[in-house]
């Protein structure tokens, strides 16, 4: 119902706002002339201009988007090979992830970013987390004529993605943009059915004197995967061995074939602020802002089967599987901010949270209860700091919960230099300490192995995290950091009992560890030809194998770019070479969506080679790739998690189209 409504209201809105603005526009054009439909010039796609003989409307910088920090970009319609990189499932540079064979899948991380700018635990199910988009996400548009993308790329057996975003100014003041992700994708093995909508709305306001300023969203989301369990231990040497009879991966019996598992949340949000004191002049700058934050998320997480697979998880209470644990979440706040050509800008506010997490009834053991919910309400501040002296910038941001149940605290601050035009340098301090997230503290399921409560045994997880960024297109961009973590919080498998079922338990690791990642980008051009490497090094000093990571992540891209048919066309094609190193890599467990630790089977150290051709014209560009076409010839031991086999070589179509009425 949520999609089928979503999908309506798109669609009624913007044939609605397109047939208005369509009117405005004809009126505009009897009064001085008729406006090119092709508004860009082929060669240059920063400007945005009529057909030969008439003035400019508009230009492509013009077009802007922000978040909720204000860091204001222009729309980017050109082609390069980091658009390659971002055309896939969740539109964002996957680089450090490995995808499940169906897209809309989760993905098994190979990399791990200590960093946390949250006081308060996250909601768990974090497998199903990659495609759930969260605030920060969500950007706000400013521009000058409605803008619409069509965003399109085939999936795997009787599906497809669209995304179809749609923005207009109805004034000045006011933006006002709306958009749906949707998916279906049957995939190649039995029971790995994805279907997926995200829905969003986002609207800006601001007075003529911009003192007054307004934004908010309303994001809609369901996630919906079958779940199999992966291949049995069984297959997976027929698997490997390539054999023919095995090649078509419908014929392989999974673990299960009959449960399922949903993400759902709506998420509504607003920010607005007033400027009590604003004089801008040549001299002097001194603003007073007073700032209202309100956020409320309502989302469940909930894993059904229709007969339980005692052989894989273990005994259950009932005959039939429905496992259902929610979130509410209610967080406002209230801040100052005062800037200064002097002071720089300061913040400083208070918050206040509300969170009720849990289920609908209690768990009873004959040595133990499992209660059903976490409920909290407490205080908390925030404070941040900004300053830029010329080519030196500093940045601060911290937090703290006012709360002796629910301790949480983080301060991030990043120091920037600009040694010249070319080079950056930044250095950067992360400290954080909170609860580990809901799903650790309490579980309830069916099945009798996944019931726990650590609320008052499990200690903050503790992260201290130092990084330094070199920035540089001429010679490489470099980061690197180091991290101490404590009480680091991990499901693990912690035993394999008689009847062979998977025991995963939430566990804390009692001393600390450390651990680095370097990572360097460099890219070489030589004509119209050019090498774009990455390559990440992992480093993880512990006293037992809780977090594994591989040693060695590398993604090189060897490609050509040049313009055709007299520059009516930019044509882009290469190969993409992927590749980490072997290491025991995490394995996956459907009803929890989360992955856990397990030192018995190794995977990596097989290529991935992905041929791609992509063009651009006018302001359409086009996305042909063949995925791992070398699997035939290097091998069929390749794999996302143990259980479950890579994606086999197939050939994917998709496109990103900009319409500027």
């Amino acid at each position: 119902m949520l999609k089928l409504l979503c999908k309506n209201i798109l669609i009624f809105l913007l044939f609605s706002f397109t047939a208005q603005y369509l009117s405005a526009q004809r009126k505009l054009d009897r009064a001085t002339a008729t406006v090119n439909n092709d508004l860009f010039n082929n060669d240059d796609s920063t400007s945005v201009k009529r057909s030969r003989g008439f003035k400019n409307i508009a230009t492509i910088d013009m077009y802007l988007q922000y978040n909720t920090e204000v860091d204001t970009s222009m729309v980017d319609t050109t082609l390069t090979i980091q658009k390659d990189y971002k055309f896939n499932y969740l539109q964002k540079d996957n680089f450090g992830l490995m995808p499940f064979a169906n897209i809309g899948q989760t993905y098994n991380s190979l990399s791990f970013n200590s960093i946390n700018n949250e006081t308060n635990p996250l909601f768990g199910a974090r497998a199903r987390h990659f495609n759930y988009l969260e605030s920060n996400y969500t950007k706000y548009y400013q521009v000058p004529t409605p803008w619409t993308r069509l965003t399109y790329k085939t999936a795997f057996e009787q599906g497809q993605m669209l995304d179809a975003f749609f923005s207009v100014n109805l004034s000045k003041q006011f933006n006002f943009s709306i958009a749906y992700k949707g998916l279906r994708s049957l995939g190649n093995y039995q029971n790995a059915l994805t279907s997926t909508g995200n829905f969003r709305v986002t609207t800006n306001y601001h007075t003529k004197n911009k003192r007054y300023k307004a934004k908010g969203h309303i994001v809609m989301q369901d996630l919906l995967n079958q779940e199999n369990g992966g291949i049995r231990d069984e297959d997976i040497e027929n698997f490997i061995s390539g054999d023919e009879e095995f090649l078509d991966r419908s014929v392989f019996d999974m673990n299960f074939e009959n449960a399922e598992n949903v993400l759902e949340g709506k998420r509504f949000f607003l920010n607005h602020s007033y400027d009590i004191v604003n004089k801008n002049d040549s001299i002097r700058n001194n603003r007073l802002t007073i700032v209202n934050e309100v956020s409320f998320q309502d989302k469940y997480f909930q894993f059904y089967q229709n007969s339980p697979s005692s052989n894989y998880f273990g005994e259950s209470f009932t005959s039939s599987i429905n496992d259902k644990v929610t979130l509410e979440d209610f967080k406002t706040k209230a801040y100052v901010e005062y800037t200064n050509n002097i002071l720089g800008e300061i913040s400083f506010g208070i918050n206040y949270t509300n969170i009720n997490y849990g289920y609908d009834s209690v768990v009873l053991f004959p040595n133990e209860l499992i209660p059903n919910r976490i409920k909290a309400n407490y205080l908390g501040v925030d404070a941040s700091y900004k300053k830029t002296i010329k080519s030196v910038s500093l940045k601060s941001i911290a937090s703290l919960n006012l709360s002796d149940e629910f301790l949480g605290s983080y301060i991030d601050a990043e120091l920037g230099l600009k040694l010249n035009k070319d080079i950056r340098v930044l250095g950067g301090i992360n400290i954080s300490s909170k609860l580990p997230n809901y799903n650790f503290l309490l579980y309830q399921s069916d099945y009798t192995n996944y019931n726990w409560y650590n609320f008052n045994e499990f200690k903050n997880v503790n992260a201290q995290q130092l990084r330094f960024n070199i920035e540089s297109q001429k010679f490489f961009n470099a980061s690197l950091d180091i991290s101490n973590i404590e009480n680091y919080t991990y499901f693990n498998l912690d035993e394999i009992n008689d009847e062979g079922v998977k025991v995963i338990r939430p566990q804390q690791y009692n001393s600390s560890l450390q651990y680095l990642r370097l990572k360097i980008q460099r890219e070489f051009k030589v004509g119209n030809f050019a090498l774009d490497n990455t390559v990440m090094y992992q480093n993880v000093l512990s006293d037992e194998e809780v977090l594994n990571v591989p040693a060695l992540i590398t993604r090189n891209t060897l490609y050509y770019s040049n313009y055709i048919f007299k520059k009516a066309m930019q044509l882009q094609t290469g190969v993409t070479f992927n590749y980490f190193t072997e290491y025991n890599m995490n394995g996956y467990d459907p009803v929890l969506a989360e992955f856990y630790t397990q030192n018995s089977t190794k995977i990596g150290g097989f290529p991935r080679l992905d041929f791609f051709i992509n063009a651009k014209v006018r302001q359409t560009r086009i996305f042909f790739k063949a995925e791992h076409f070398n699997s035939s010839f290097t091998g069929y031991d390749y794999f996302s998690a143990p259980n479950h086999p890579y994606r086999d070589f197939t050939i994917r179509f998709g496109l990103v189209w900009d319409f500027f009425l």
